[in-house]
Protein backbone atom coordinates (compact mmCIF):
# COMPACT_ATOMS: atom_id res chain seq x y z
CA UNK A 1 0.00 0.00 0.00
CA UNK A 2 1.65 3.42 -1.43
CA UNK A 3 2.08 6.05 1.92
CA UNK A 4 1.13 9.00 2.56
CA UNK A 5 2.69 12.43 1.76
CA UNK A 6 2.88 12.36 5.84
CA UNK A 7 4.21 9.18 6.16
CA UNK A 8 6.76 9.33 4.19
CA UNK A 9 9.92 7.72 5.57
CA UNK A 10 13.40 9.13 4.41
CA UNK A 11 16.90 8.69 5.34
CA UNK A 12 20.87 9.75 3.77
CA UNK A 13 23.66 7.09 3.41
CA UNK A 14 27.19 8.60 2.90
CA UNK A 15 29.02 6.40 0.85
CA UNK A 16 32.67 7.02 0.45
CA UNK A 17 33.66 4.42 -1.97
CA UNK A 18 32.53 1.44 -4.15
CA UNK A 19 32.52 -1.05 -0.88
CA UNK A 20 30.05 0.95 1.06
CA UNK A 21 27.87 1.13 -2.31
CA UNK A 22 27.81 -3.00 -2.02
CA UNK A 23 27.28 -2.86 1.46
CA UNK A 24 24.24 -0.80 1.40
CA UNK A 25 22.99 -3.16 -1.14
CA UNK A 26 24.07 -6.40 1.31
CA UNK A 27 21.93 -4.45 3.93
CA UNK A 28 18.40 -3.86 1.76
CA UNK A 29 19.32 -8.06 0.76
CA UNK A 30 19.40 -8.55 4.66
CA UNK A 31 16.55 -6.67 5.11
CA UNK A 32 14.35 -7.94 2.32
CA UNK A 33 15.31 -11.56 3.71
CA UNK A 34 14.35 -10.72 7.24
CA UNK A 35 11.00 -9.45 6.02
CA UNK A 36 10.40 -12.27 3.71
CA UNK A 37 8.42 -9.85 1.96
CA UNK A 38 10.03 -8.88 -1.71
CA UNK A 39 11.15 -5.17 -2.85
CA UNK A 40 10.65 -3.32 -5.75
CA UNK A 41 13.70 -1.12 -6.13
CA UNK A 42 13.42 2.04 -8.36
CA UNK A 43 17.31 3.78 -8.71
CA UNK A 44 18.14 6.84 -9.62
CA UNK A 45 21.58 8.82 -10.77
CA UNK A 46 22.99 9.79 -13.45
CA UNK A 47 25.46 7.42 -15.55
CA UNK A 48 28.52 6.01 -13.13
CA UNK A 49 26.98 7.12 -10.33
CA UNK A 50 26.68 3.15 -8.62
CA UNK A 51 23.51 1.98 -9.49
CA UNK A 52 24.93 -1.25 -10.82
CA UNK A 53 27.63 -1.56 -7.80
CA UNK A 54 24.63 -0.91 -5.70
CA UNK A 55 22.59 -4.40 -7.72
CA UNK A 56 25.77 -5.86 -7.28
CA UNK A 57 25.41 -5.44 -3.25
CA UNK A 58 21.97 -6.78 -3.17
CA UNK A 59 22.45 -9.36 -5.59
CA UNK A 60 25.79 -11.21 -4.03
CA UNK A 61 24.15 -11.48 -0.64
CA UNK A 62 21.48 -12.98 -1.92
CA UNK A 63 24.06 -15.67 -2.76
CA UNK A 64 25.32 -14.32 -6.56
CA UNK A 65 28.69 -15.18 -6.98
CA UNK A 66 29.09 -14.45 -10.32
CA UNK A 67 29.38 -11.35 -12.33
CA UNK A 68 26.96 -8.61 -12.37
CA UNK A 69 26.75 -6.10 -14.89
CA UNK A 70 23.77 -3.27 -16.09
CA UNK A 71 21.31 -5.14 -18.70
CA UNK A 72 21.40 -2.48 -20.63
CA UNK A 73 20.20 -4.22 -24.01
CA UNK A 74 18.52 -6.88 -22.72
CA UNK A 75 16.71 -4.96 -20.28
CA UNK A 76 16.42 -7.30 -17.44
CA UNK A 77 18.97 -9.92 -16.68
CA UNK A 78 16.91 -12.31 -14.02
CA UNK A 79 18.71 -14.14 -11.13
CA UNK A 80 15.81 -16.81 -10.25
CA UNK A 81 18.62 -19.35 -8.84
CA UNK A 82 18.47 -16.80 -5.78
CA UNK A 83 15.76 -16.90 -2.89
CA UNK A 84 13.96 -14.63 -3.21
CA UNK A 85 14.10 -14.30 -7.16
CA UNK A 86 15.66 -11.47 -8.35
CA UNK A 87 15.39 -8.94 -11.58
CA UNK A 88 17.84 -6.65 -12.13
CA UNK A 89 16.19 -3.79 -14.93
CA UNK A 90 17.98 -1.61 -16.89
CA UNK A 91 15.36 0.52 -19.03
CA UNK A 92 18.03 3.01 -20.18
CA UNK A 93 17.62 2.40 -24.21
CA UNK A 94 13.95 1.82 -23.46
CA UNK A 95 12.69 3.53 -26.19
CA UNK A 96 9.15 3.73 -25.25
CA UNK A 97 7.19 2.30 -22.06
CA UNK A 98 4.62 -0.28 -24.51
CA UNK A 99 7.85 -1.93 -24.77
CA UNK A 100 7.62 -3.12 -21.50
CA UNK A 101 4.17 -4.73 -22.18
CA UNK A 102 5.51 -6.88 -24.87
CA UNK A 103 8.41 -8.43 -22.91
CA UNK A 104 5.12 -9.21 -20.02
CA UNK A 105 6.61 -6.45 -17.07
CA UNK A 106 3.80 -7.19 -15.38
CA UNK A 107 4.76 -10.74 -14.77
CA UNK A 108 7.65 -9.71 -12.84
CA UNK A 109 6.20 -8.64 -9.99
CA UNK A 110 3.66 -11.01 -8.82
CA UNK A 111 5.66 -12.48 -6.21
CA UNK A 112 7.98 -11.83 -3.43
CA UNK A 113 11.07 -11.23 -5.34
CA UNK A 114 13.43 -8.72 -5.58
CA UNK A 115 13.08 -6.12 -8.64
CA UNK A 116 16.16 -3.61 -9.02
CA UNK A 117 14.79 -1.17 -11.87
CA UNK A 118 17.77 1.61 -13.37
CA UNK A 119 16.02 4.37 -15.13
CA UNK A 120 12.95 3.77 -14.23
CA UNK A 121 11.23 6.65 -15.14
CA UNK A 122 11.90 5.72 -18.79
CA UNK A 123 9.07 3.17 -17.95
CA UNK A 124 6.42 5.42 -16.04
CA UNK A 125 2.78 4.52 -16.57
CA UNK A 126 3.80 0.85 -17.14
CA UNK A 127 5.86 0.14 -13.85
CA UNK A 128 4.21 -0.36 -10.34
CA UNK A 129 4.68 2.32 -7.65
CA UNK A 130 7.84 1.12 -6.24
CA UNK A 131 8.37 -0.05 -2.29
CA UNK A 132 12.03 2.10 -2.58
CA UNK A 133 13.50 4.72 -4.29
CA UNK A 134 17.12 5.30 -3.98
CA UNK A 135 18.84 8.32 -5.80
CA UNK A 136 22.37 8.07 -6.18
CA UNK A 137 24.60 11.27 -6.37
CA UNK A 138 28.10 12.37 -6.38
CA UNK A 139 29.72 13.90 -2.85
CA UNK A 140 33.41 14.96 -2.78
CA UNK A 141 34.71 11.41 -4.03
CA UNK A 142 31.82 8.97 -2.66
CA UNK A 143 28.55 9.14 -3.00
CA UNK A 144 25.11 9.67 -1.05
CA UNK A 145 22.28 7.52 -1.21
CA UNK A 146 18.75 9.03 -0.63
CA UNK A 147 16.71 6.34 0.67
CA UNK A 148 12.71 7.25 0.00
CA UNK A 149 10.70 4.52 1.19
CA UNK A 150 7.02 4.61 -1.27
CA UNK A 151 5.39 1.70 1.26
CA UNK A 152 5.28 0.33 4.04
CA UNK A 153 7.53 -2.75 3.14
CA UNK A 154 9.86 -0.06 2.17
CA UNK A 155 9.60 2.14 4.90
CA UNK A 156 10.49 -0.87 7.39
CA UNK A 157 13.95 -1.46 5.17
CA UNK A 158 14.50 2.91 5.69
CA UNK A 159 13.94 2.61 9.29
CA UNK A 160 16.18 -0.36 9.59
CA UNK A 161 19.23 1.13 7.54
CA UNK A 162 18.43 4.94 9.37
CA UNK A 163 19.00 3.11 12.47
CA UNK A 164 22.32 1.02 11.53
CA UNK A 165 23.77 4.53 10.07
CA UNK A 166 26.22 5.96 11.88
CA UNK A 167 24.89 9.69 12.32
Amino acid sequence: MPLTASETVRCTVVLADESETERLGAEIARQVLASGDGLTIFLEGNLGMGKTTLSRGVLRALGHTGSVKSPTYTLVEPYEHLRPAAYHFDLYRLGDPEELEYMGIRDYFLGDDICLIEWAERGQGVLPEPDLIIRLEARGHGRVAYLNAGTRRGSGVVLAIDAATPD
